[in-house]
């Protein structure tokens, strides 16, 4: 794959985020991570990827408005770097055919997302509404990140069970509960859910679920193992969560301690890990 500058596209960072800060539009940004209080820009993160020897990356919303997704698209369009955007949309609106059809000319929208991990109906993935329009999405050829905590594992399970033909990607590993050491029950439900072959996952977002100043690869690789044994290594897609991993790491580090973890594994492996998944799930161009 080429970007528009003519670049081959070997690595790709399949999750992080931008954004223009506010106090008001960024509330969950509190002062323990008052690293994030500021402004995160395309050019901020070309040079934090040119760093750490990636191609490519898939800008992922952080707010749930359509604003934020043309703004994400807006910064698309005038940077090669990032091959593609996961938005929002209002899935359990009446108007989302409305709202994707309006987006239907930019080629670089590769998916949607919804924060369910913050809906405080701990069952709001299985609401009627919301699935009428994941049900959607499939005609628009996008895919769907799941955003959860590893404790609705159960009703994500059931949600993707629901849409046998559409692909998904788990975010975060399903952010398990690193920092107090827990692996069970979020283990045995990685399984399970790694038996769905229409779901794919994330290896992000692990250092801020660990103890932000105290974690090492050691303290993460129980977690690493089971996600390689639930999805296998060519159904992962490394993700840097930047610039929230701030809190708890550099960019350039984190890729590091993934290189590091998949050394071993072999290179036509790493090779889908670190580029090769996320340039197909997501249809980048």
């Amino acid at each position: 794959m080429e970007n528009t500058s003519g670049q081959i596209v070997r690595t790709v960072d399949a999750h992080h985020h931008l954004w223009r800060y506010t106090a008001a539009e960024y509330g969950w940004i509190d002062d323990s991570m008052r690293i994030l209080q500021r402004d995160f820009l395309a050019d901020d993160l070309v040079a934090e990827m040119k760093a750490a020897d990636i191609d490519g990356a898939v800008a992922v919303q952080a707010r749930q408005t359509v604003d934020e997704t043309r703004w994400l698209l807006e910064q698309a369009a005038n940077c090669d770097a990032i091959c593609g955007v996961v938005g929002w949309a209002p899935l359990a609106e009446k108007n989302l055919v409305a709202v994707l059809d309006a987006f239907a000319d930019k080629p670089k929208l590769r998916g949607l997302r919804h924060i369910v991990q913050g809906e405080p109906d701990e069952n709001f993935i299985l609401r009627p509404d919301f699935n009428d329009g994941v049900k959607r999405l499939r005609q628009y050829g996008l895919v769907y990140d799941v955003l959860i905590y590893e404790r609705q594992l159960p009703q994500a399970i059931e949600f993707v069970d629901r849409h046998p033909e559409q692909a998904f990607v788990l975010d975060h590993i399903a952010k398990p509960r690193i920092r107090e050491g827990i692996v069970e029950p979020w283990a045995e439900r990685m399984r399970e859910m790694g038996r769905r072959e229409h779901v794919w996952c994330k290896v992000s977002g692990l250092v801020t679920e660990a103890d932000w100043s105290a974690w090492t690869l050691h303290s993460l690789r129980p977690y690493l193992d089971v996600v390689v044994e639930a999805f296998g290594p060519q159904r992962l897609m490394a993700g840097s969560d930047w610039p929230v991993c701030l809190v708890a790491s550099g960019y350039k580090r984190w890729f590091d301690v993934l290189k590091e973890y998949f050394a071993e594994y072999s290179v036509a492996e790493r090779e889908a890990i670190f580029g090769g998944t996320a340039k197909s799930v997501y249809g980048l161009r």
